[in-house]
């Protein structure tokens, strides 16, 4: 882990900015970039509502080669996918009303190393998920949004150099 968590912060004034950052990201996650390593990891998604989680969830996996309707798991809390075996776990916690919800559901068994797993509202299970490779925050800017970035892993920080997008 690294000693101190290494962080960026992104515009994104419009949604192909964000697709295009859900391009990259999902080239890390799926180890087509020689700087990600292996597939697999954790994403954390914070942020208002509407401020673009799902948006970024979703580009990510249309970008990873999921084909058809991609579902938003908010009445669910999870959708997954599988696509060459690498499987994706698509999670929304903010229906949670406890932290201990997301353990009694049974979704500790999910988070394999070698899965995607992204949350969208982690911070509804409280301090017990495992902690994420990248958490990412989502701001309103305007008509755009700012992404904050911050690597919490080796892993995450490989990701986080390998991002191109330019920096606010």
């Amino acid at each position: 882990m690294p000693t101190s968590p290494a962080s960026l912060i992104l515009s994104l004034p419009d949604e192909e900015a964000t697709l295009r950052l859900a391009k990259q990201l999902a080239d890390c996650v799926c180890g087509k970039t020689e700087a990600s390593g292996t597939p697999g990891g954790r994403i954390h998604l914070k942020g208002e509502l509407g401020a673009g989680k799902t948006t970024l969830v979703r580009g990510l996996l249309r970008a990873a080669g999921v084909t058809g309707r991609i579902k938003s798991p908010t009445y669910t809390l999870l959708e997954s996918y599988n696509i060459s075996n690498l499987y994706f776990h698509h999670f929304d916690f903010y229906r949670f009303s406890d932290a201990h919800e997301w353990r009694d559901a049974g979704f500790a068994e999910l988070f394999d190393e070698h899965a995607i797993v992204l949350i969208e509202w982690p911070e509804q299970a409280g301090t017990r998920l495992p902690l994420p490779d990248l958490d990412i925050q989502l701001a309103y800017a305007g008509t755009g949004r700012t992404a904050r970035l911050v690597a919490s892993s080796e892993k995450g920080q490989r990701w986080l150099t390998s991002l191109t997008p330019q920096r606010v």
